[in-house]
């Protein structure tokens, strides 16, 4: 029997044992140039496919590398935070991302119950009798020291006890008085605007409505909430420059406007603790948080503290830095609550005395 011959598989013997061999080439032959024309396309048309065999292990390749350089730079962020985990001498203020609504609220109710402890004598560092002495001291307390004010007050509310004695006043004469506190002849224009209007609109008294207190000359939403926190017992947020400066170290808020920081931070606590709370914020920026260089090694809420570590860690360099009483200084008051004597602060000197700080007495 003949041997059955097929180009595309290989050749079988008679015994049928089947042999793989090359295609065998066809003998040359004279062709058409119609024939010629479709074995060309028959070439190309097989090209493909022969291209993709033979970039398939490429591709596998291509594919598994690439599998393993996603499990890499997947790997990477936690060998990174492994990195940043070491402990640092220090720790960069980092905002708390994953703190929920209800732990804010918890941490902050928890830095104000332990600033009480910690001024348990908080009160308003400026020297006042009646609510009138209240909201001139308040209005010249702007771009100063509380303790200048409280040096310079007792002679202007000696020779003007009253908004009417105030309000009809020589400017020049209130001037003199004044210059201490800087920015004289503005806060001249500012107290007597202020009697004339609690004069002629109030029947000489001071309102107890936060709408009526803001419609006087050089008085914003920061004054009437002192007048009415400490001279009516209406609770009230006080935001001034050391307030707002606390409560975005301790990201409370990120907020910048003090009538949306006042909000911000009015919603974390019960409106009966807006009075102290406000108290106790200013003292602690006045003698330990302070603005250029905090006293981070002698804070006694630290470890509730994102911003721990922008100031001073070391304790003993630390208590270097700390003012008025917490520093052995006098304080702010030349008649200050018998609570904060009895605590161990210390007067003020009037007035032309000598001050024991100069650091102590000039920084708000």
């Amino acid at each position: 029997m003949a041997a059955r011959r097929d180009s595309a598989v290989g050749e079988q013997s008679p015994d049928g044992t089947k042999k793989t061999a090359k295609a065998a080439h066809p003998a040359p032959a004279k062709r058409t140039p119609g024939a010629a024309k479709k074995a060309t396309a028959t070439t190309k048309k097989a090209a493909p496919a022969k291209k993709a065999a033979r970039t398939a292990p490429e591709a596998a390749a291509a594919k598994a590398t690439a599998k393993k350089a996603a499990a890499a730079k997947k790997a990477a962020p936690a060998k990174t935070a492994t990195k940043k985990a070491a402990p640092a001498k220090a720790p960069a203020a980092t905002p708390p991302r994953n703190e929920s609504r209800t732990a804010l609220v918890r941490r902050a109710r928890r830095i104000n119950r332990e600033l009480a402890e910690v001024y348990p004598y908080a009160h308003p560092e400026l020297d006042f009798e009646n609510p009138f002495q209240l909201v001139i001291a308040t209005v010249l307390s702007a771009q100063t020291t509380d303790l200048r004010v409280n040096q310079t007050t007792p002679t202007l509310f000696a020779k003007y006890p009253t908004p009417e004695d105030l309000a009809a006043a020589n400017p020049e004469e209130v001037e003199e008085i004044l210059r201490p506190c800087g920015f004289f002849r503005a806060k001249t224009k500012s107290v007597i605007g202020l009697s004339k209007a609690l004069r002629d609109d109030f029947g000489g008294e001071v309102p107890g409505r936060l709408e009526d207190l803001v419609k006087l000359p050089g008085v914003g939403r920061k004054t009437a909430f002192v007048v009415l926190g400490n001279a009516f017992g209406r609770p009230g947020i006080t935001v001034d420059t050391h307030f707002q400066r606390l409560v975005r170290r301790w990201q409370w808020t990120d907020e910048k406007e003090p009538d949306k920081i006042e909000a911000v931070v009015g919603s974390l606590f019960p409106k009966s603790d807006w009075t102290d709370l406000s108290h106790h914020v200013i003292w602690h920026g006045r003698r330990i948080c302070h603005a250029r260089k905090p006293a981070c090694g002698a804070c006694p809420i630290a470890p509730l503290c994102p911003a721990y570590g922008e100031g001073e860690t070391d304790p003993e360099k630390a208590k270097k830095l700390l003012k008025y009483e917490k520093g052995g200084f006098p304080g702010q008051r030349l008649k200050p609550p018998q609570a904060y004597l009895d605590a161990g602060g210390l007067p003020a000197p009037p007035l032309g005395a000598p001050v024991p700080s100069a650091t102590a007495a000039d920084s708000g």
